[in-house]
């Protein structure tokens, strides 16, 4: 491998490096606490939100490196709303759930038709909604706490209960045979599909890796599903919760990578006037990405309040800051057009082990957002400077 496909190699996968150095030294700085199957287990439960958020707005980001600063605020009130249907109105459950999705998809949709049709910036329509549901929130609670306690079935479902875990149905003592069982599955479908989509990308005579740099790359990711399945089943394996994530990342991945509505998103960030003079519809475009957000801002909202099993005003506060920086710092570009799913889930990751394990050292909350600040900013001065790079190569 020469010089120039090692720089290559770096440059693509400089967010993967960047976690794996991370968490080695987070393990021998926490004398090996960070990767007790519990903390292994905290990392998916605590930032569940994360990579729910983050997937949403990467499809705003990528038409042209627009946010959602709203997303904090309706994680809030759908929280609100769907805890005050269950516990003070009776609601059953799935019908709360309903309920849920359909207000927070409203209000996407409904941010999004002044983005997309009336052309005001993002920034500005959802700067105004981050501050009104924020507030209707406060209206519907009345300034209080809504417990969920009693809503076992509710908490356990989307990952706040004790029981929030898949059960195991081989019976094992010490290890959940089902989580490994999955996991090695996990991952040789994995292995299965990269080499599918490797072996019809040869038919079609397109540019493809070195064998030796695919089966490395392959190896590794695979190896890693397994130990990370492992160290859940030491725990109590599979929190019900990764289920809803895995789900919004498989569906999310799927559509942004294999689908023309995906590159359409694509397409719009790279250059919206010549994606819409090729016929395709950028305001609907526009309208799709906020509209989705709105839907996963109402999922994350049960998240949420399942997992700290109560709602309250306070919730949601910078959650969408937390999204932003899982996108840019997983690769997603300042001015649109480029990112993809799985890099956005290496930034959360990413996020979330810098928190456990500034935790576990007991560093200062003030000092953690110094450090998440100065991560985010390293970020993005990488994708300006590295795309500068490329115009003067051009030129």
């Amino acid at each position: 491998m020469n010089k120039k496909k090692v720089l290559e190699f770096i440059k693509k996968y400089t967010m993967v490096i960047v976690l794996v150095l991370v968490f080695g030294m987070f393990a021998i700085t926490t004398k090996g606490d960070i990767l007790l199957p519990a903390n292994i287990s905290n990392i998916i439960s605590q930032n569940a939100y994360v990579f729910i958020l983050a997937t949403g707005m990467l499809l705003c980001i990528l038409t042209g490196g627009n946010i959602d600063l709203s997303v904090g605020s309706v994680v809030c009130f759908v929280g609100a709303v769907g805890a005050k249907l269950m516990v003070e109105a009776g609601f059953n459950m799935y019908l709360s759930i309903l309920i849920m999705l359909i207000t927070g998809t409203a209000i996407g949709a409904f941010q999004a038709f002044w983005i997309a049709y009336v052309r005001i910036p993002p920034f500005i329509v959802t700067l105004a909604g981050m501050l009104a549901f924020r507030g209707l929130s406060n209206v519907v609670l009345n300034g209080m706490t809504v417990s969920l306690r009693d809503q076992k079935e509710f908490v356990n479902l989307f990952g706040g209960g004790a029981n929030c875990y898949i059960s195991d149905i081989f019976g094992f003592e010490d290890i959940n045979g089902l989580c490994l069982i999955v996991g090695i599955t996990v991952a040789a479908l994995f292995v299965f599909f990269q080499f599918k989509n490797r072996v019809t990308k040869i038919k079609k005579n397109y540019e493809v890796e070195s064998a030796i740099s695919f089966w490395i790359k392959t190896g590794i990711i695979a190896v890693t599903i397994i130990a990370f399945a492992f160290k859940l089943a030491q725990n109590k394996g599979i929190p019900t919760v990764l289920i809803w994530v895995f789900i919004v990342i498989l569906f999310y991945g799927y559509i942004t990578s294999n689908t023309t509505v995906g590159r359409a998103f694509y397409a719009v960030g790279g250059n919206e006037k010549a994606t819409k003079l090729s016929g395709i519809n950028t305001n609907r475009v526009y309208f799709m990405a906020y509209t989705n957000m709105g839907f996963l801002s109402a999922l994350a909202a049960m998240v949420t309040i399942a997992r700290l099993t109560s709602a309250q005003p306070t919730y949601g506060q910078n959650y969408e800051m937390d999204a932003i920086a899982s996108c840019f710092i997983g690769g997603a570009s300042a001015y649109g057009g480029i990112g993809t799913v799985p890099g956005v889930i290496i930034g959360a990751i990413l996020m979330g082990v810098i928190n456990m394990g500034m935790s576990l050292m007991s560093v200062d909350a003030n000092w953690q957002k110094v450090v998440k600040g100065a991560v985010l900013l390293a970020a993005v001065v990488f994708d300006v400077v590295s795309k500068r790079g490329k115009l003067l190569a051009l030129d």
